[in-house]
């Protein structure tokens, strides 16, 4: 079952590992993480086949030869001062939202990506966080239904550090998907423009 929110609900006293990478150099870091580790416990990495022919999540050599897997990926370069909107994703969210930027040329906008849910880097998210003088809003991305995937477990991490965060995404359903290719693609242009701030919020869509 790729059902995010289930293994995220059996988490607790560091029994797993929920990983959702968005890079190959991400993934063979982690593997060699995992096989590294002394304190083995289960590993659950969701990742999607459309990632098999999306050059978006290719990695070049150098970042599989050097470095480490990264619990929490953020933009480095960017004006700090200019930022007042931290987007927290995970996934091939994190490419679509990074392309709509892009396009959009919003430059106010900084995009991070949490690639390790659980456990969560609650000091690196704070960092990120206090990286930025004038953030006005803080939010969580998803192309899950609102009471699927991760919204649950991120609000109740931000609940207990005492921060605010919002929701940007998709309304309540009893479906995980639409099924109609149409309005899937319709709902997830509205959600990305309404993570960088374009649109307001939305009840429904």
């Amino acid at each position: 079952s790729a059902r995010l929110e289930r293994f995220l609900q059996a988490c607790s006293s560091g029994n797993m590992t929920v990983v959702n990478c968005t890079t190959t150099a991400q993934i063979f870091h982690l593997l060699r993480r995992q096989g590294r580790s002394g304190n083995k416990r289960p590993l659950i990495v969701m990742t999607p086949k459309s990632f098999l022919r999306d050059k978006r999540a290719a990695s070049p050599m150098s970042d599989l030869a050097t470095g480490g897997f990264r619990e929490l990926m953020v933009e480095e370069g960017v004006e700090a001062k200019t930022i007042d909107r931290l987007v927290l994703c995970s996934g091939k969210l994190a490419h679509e939202l990074e392309s709509a930027r892009a396009e959009s040329g919003a430059r106010n906008v900084a995009i991070a990506r949490v690639e390790q849910l659980y456990p969560f880097p609650k000091d690196q998210v704070l960092a990120e966080i206090e990286r930025f003088p004038n953030l006005k809003h803080v939010v969580w991305s998803q192309e899950e239904p609102r009471n699927m995937g991760a919204w649950s477990f991120i609000l109740q991490r931000f609940h207990d550090l005492g921060r605010p965060i919002q929701y940007c995404g998709r309304a309540e359903a009893a479906s995980p998907a639409t099924g109609s290719y149409s309005r899937h693609n319709a709902e997830q242009a509205f959600l990305i423009r309404m993570t960088l701030g374009e649109v307001e919020p939305a009840t429904s869509l």
